[in-house]
């Protein structure tokens, strides 16, 4: 991905949603040739000559101190993970090879796995990208259409785009399909030399006008908590709270997960769902060890 086309076009589009009212700008006059703020009014906004802003607007965040990213921040109004994505940018700009941040794991330690299994609800670690790297047997049965997919790893922004089946499994399809592409997004300002992620975004963008429509707009979100509703082919429709933590010690991973309202349907469905990973589970590892004994 290129940064300095990454940071133009983040900073126009958050340019061109702003109004002057918005702003707290008179609006002279009847027509604009612009729509949002015109560049000279996110200079004066921001505190900084309009040459200056548009060496900066051109791609150019080479030696841009915090302070001015901080006013450019308040200029535009973005919100705490668009502030973030900026000050991911300038980072990459002003960053040497050596200085990169590492490309995310790929590999889960064997005590986080341990962790996961300790866990009595449905949980998974995943990294920026969105691939599944582990979970616990509760995680695996509640994403089971995520696997179906042989593609490995499973990756849930590509299961959304790409599989037909994703638009059933989501029941809101285009609040998850929104979601998937600003936390994608938000990764690659985070790690725009990474060839997985490069990779991953190029699939989507020539296999899905869904997803190359929402690349486009240059949204950017973090993803810590909130609630989904899944429509699981086993047990039906699931309303769920989840909570991410990122785990310190491996850069770029997040453990999910995921809790039900005791004593609802949902919870019931759950259980459900959990009597039949066990049997799915064990049935699976008898396979296994039929397999081993046969060898």
């Amino acid at each position: 991905m290129d940064d300095k086309t990454q940071v133009r076009d983040f900073l126009v589009s958050r340019r061109g949603r702003l109004t002057p009212e918005q702003a707290g700008l008179p609006a002279f006059g009847t027509t604009r040739r612009v729509t949002g703020l015109r560049r000279e009014e996110v200079a004066m906004l921001a505190g900084v000559s309009v040459d200056y802003y548009v060496r900066l607007e051109r791609g150019n965040l080479s030696g841009v101190s915090e302070s001015v990213l901080e006013a450019l921040s308040r200029a535009l109004q973005l919100d705490e993970a668009e502030r973030g994505h900026l000050f991911d940018l300038a980072r990459t700009a002003n960053a040497s090879p050596v200085t990169r941040r590492r490309t995310p794991s790929q590999r889960v330690r064997p005590v986080v796995q341990r962790v996961l299994d300790s866990v009595d609800a449905p949980a998974w670690v995943r990294n920026g990208r969105g691939d599944f790297l582990a979970a616990n047997v509760l995680g695996r049965a509640l994403y089971s259409e995520v696997f179906r997919d042989p593609a490995r790893p499973a990756n849930t922004v590509r299961f959304t785009f790409l599989s037909p089946r994703s638009r059933e499994f989501f029941v809101d399809w285009e609040g998850t399909a929104d979601a998937a592409v600003s936390i994608l997004r938000a990764e690659a300002g985070r790690n725009p030399h990474d060839k997985a992620l490069t990779d991953l975004v190029g699939e989507l963008a020539t296999r899905s006008d869904e997803f190359r429509v929402r690349w486009a707009a240059h949204d950017v979100s973090y993803h810590r908590t909130g609630s989904k509703k899944l429509d699981h082919p086993v047990v039906g429709e699931l309303e769920l709270s989840y909570e991410g933590m990122e785990l310190t010690a491996d850069v770029g991973l997040t453990l999910f997960v995921y809790s039900v309202e005791p004593a609802s349907i949902s919870a019931e469905r759950l259980a459900l769902l959990a009597s039949w990973a066990l049997s799915e589970d064990e049935e699976a590892r008898r396979t296994a060890a039929e397999v081993v004994t046969d060898a």
